[in-house]
């Protein structure tokens, strides 16, 4: 495990109260545009939460279920939980209605948080254990089923029951050690089998320590802006405890984070740090980027120059920095791999970024950065973190490509009710077998080559990892995402296409003549690609998909839904 240097207990509680020891005063967290609260504010709410928590009959081991967007409240409901020992599942707030109800049921919830988006979903749920739902937005609902009460009620039997009593229960925390659960995380992956994760407060902290002392080094009063759902543990590891553990705002976004909200929040919180997945970047270069070299000649020309390209890079780089506040100190990509091509952009134009892999199972993260290393390279996820040993099982003679095994100390102890699953994870030395496929470069960088499952293996016994072939795919500027399959023996490309960029393209013509158009943009992304392809991994068709792919909460696609 990374150096402890803050907390003698490598527990949540024990991060939350050094925090509070450490940064009493400061601003903690709050939604963009607000006064935010202090972290002696934060802990005191946290602490009244869990008193209530354990008057309405919350006990160590219980589990309390968070289902809502970002906000204050919902951090101080998950803290609460944890201080008294109950173990927190958090739910997507994208999950569809009957996964909702499959968590609750089976992860046997006490305490529901929810708020006025997500309750609807829940109302109708049945032959449950919850003892109450609270919203987190003070929503008042009803239900002949459930208990639905606001917060603001909550939190007042709370004070009156606080009064009650000289030795202000909640204050102090519930005896929580290392090796106990503080959470149950139901994934939403791509390949359509949902698991429950469960991770303890040292998995957690590992990853927290090592984040701070090897990762990033960060400041007292930076602030964060929190984009992702608390529910992933990429946002809560990284976008909520590591900065919580160092002093630093939070502004929670509380919207779907469009281009023009980011720059308006931007413009007012001017943040140091976000964490993102890599569909905004990819979003930002195509738009910001690559539309300014296709449409402008003189910059065609000019980018045939090594020396002025990189000169414009570097000015467009200010820009984006520019863009998110103009503090930006840096911008965390993960959940997901990014584009080569824009993070060669992002690479030469010295825009402040960090790249990082890992999975649920892992807290998240199992490598990554360190920031300002030069030997990290493009397309490659940096080198594993400290106290994480990473290993290829069984690799390609030729390629060095093969299953990503992880162990370290940030490592799940397995999955809830699912002994089987636990044993095909987890084997006996506690090594974690990824599905992911990848290999070393000499330098130590870890590379993702895809997932095990999805590889495709050929009759002339080649393997062909989709994921890449996508990539040099999503770099075409006509191109929002796509997604290759086998169909019928042969290699299909399925695209969704910038129809924005096609309808400007397109103005004054025709119906019929679009149609036209999209076929013709079709045919040349095949004559663009295949001859950046081996002829055994040659593209047969490239189909228009005319609707997003269906994608987890860090933006993969869904890739069981179309398989064939």
């Amino acid at each position: 495990m990374a150096r402890n240097t803050f907390l003698k207990e490598n527990t949540i509680n024990c991060l939350l109260e050094t925090s509070v020891e450490r940064f009493g005063t400061r601003p903690a967290l709050g939604m963009a545009l607000e006064t935010p609260l202090s972290y002696s504010e934060l802990f005191s709410q946290v602490s009244n939460m869990a008193a209530v928590l354990k008057k309405q009959g919350v006990r160590k081991g219980d589990r309390v279920a968070i289902l809502g967007e970002n906000s204050p409240n919902w951090c101080i409901a998950c803290l609460a939980s944890m201080r008294i020992g109950a173990i927190v599942v958090p739910v997507l707030p994208d999950f569809p209605e009957a996964d909702i109800h499959h968590i609750l049921l089976d992860s046997e919830a006490k305490i529901l948080f929810t708020t006025q988006r997500q309750v609807e979903k829940v109302l109708g749920l049945r032959e449950h254990k919850l003892l109450a739902v609270i919203t987190l937005d003070d929503f008042s609902a009803e239900s002949d089923l459930l208990t639905v009460e606001p917060i603001s009620k909550f939190v007042e039997k709370a004070r009156n029951f606080l009064r009650q009593i000289p030795d202000k229960i909640g204050l102090k925390s519930t005896a929580v050690g290392a090796d106990d659960v503080a959470s149950i995380i139901y994934t939403s992956g791509t390949s359509g089998h949902s698991k429950a994760v469960l991770l303890t407060h040292g998995n957690f902290i590992a990853n927290v320590l090592t984040t701070s002392n090897y990762l990033l080094e960060i400041q007292p009063g930076w602030t964060f802006l929190s984009i992702l759902p608390l529910s992933h543990t990429y946002e809560f590891t990284l976008g909520f405890l590591f900065p919580l553990l160092n002093g630093s705002r939070i502004a929670y976004v509380g919207k779907t984070p469009t281009p023009s909200i980011l720059e308006k929040i931007c413009k007012v919180e001017k943040p140091e740090v976000i964490a993102a997945v890599p569909l905004i970047m990819e979003k930002i270069y195509k738009k910001k980027v690559l539309a300014a070299f296709e449409k402008k000649f003189i910059l065609k020309l000019i980018a045939k120059v090594p020396g002025l390209k990189l000169r414009i890079y570097r000015k467009i780089a200010d820009k984006l920095v520019e863009f998110f506040g103009g503090e930006l100190k840096t911008m965390a990509i993960g959940g997901a791999a990014i584009n080569r091509e824009a993070e060669m952009f992002l690479k030469k134009s010295g825009f402040p970024y960090l790249i990082g892999y890992g999975l649920t199972e892992s807290a998240p993260l199992l490598a990554g950065g360190p920031w300002a290393d030069p030997t990290i390279a493009v397309g490659s996820t940096g080198k594993p973190i400290p106290g994480v040993e990473i290993r290829i099982a069984d690799p390609d003679p030729k390629t060095g490509i093969g299953e990503i095994l992880a162990r370290g100390p940030n490592i799940m102890q397995g999955y809830y009710n699912n002994p089987q699953a636990t044993r095909e994870a987890l084997d006996d030395e506690g090594w974690l077998h990824t599905g992911d496929l990848g290999n070393f470069d000499k330098a130590n960088n870890l590379f993702i080559r895809g997932r095990s499952k999805n590889m495709i293996l050929k009759s002339n016994g080649e393997n062909i990892y989709p994921e890449a072939i996508e990539d040099k795919i999503n770099s075409c500027i006509h191109v929002m995402e796509s997604l290759v399959m086998e169909v019928n023996g042969q290699l299909e490309a399925w695209v969704y296409l910038d129809y924005d960029l096609i309808d400007e393209e397109t103005r004054g013509r025709n119906q019929q003549q679009k149609l036209e158009y999209i076929d013709e943009v079709l045919l040349r992304l095949k004559e663009t690609i295949n001859p950046q392809l081996s002829a055994f991994a040659q593209i047969g068709r490239f189909v228009e998909h005319k609707e997003p792919f269906e994608k987890t909460a860090t933006s993969k696609i869904k890739r069981y839904l179309y398989a064939h």
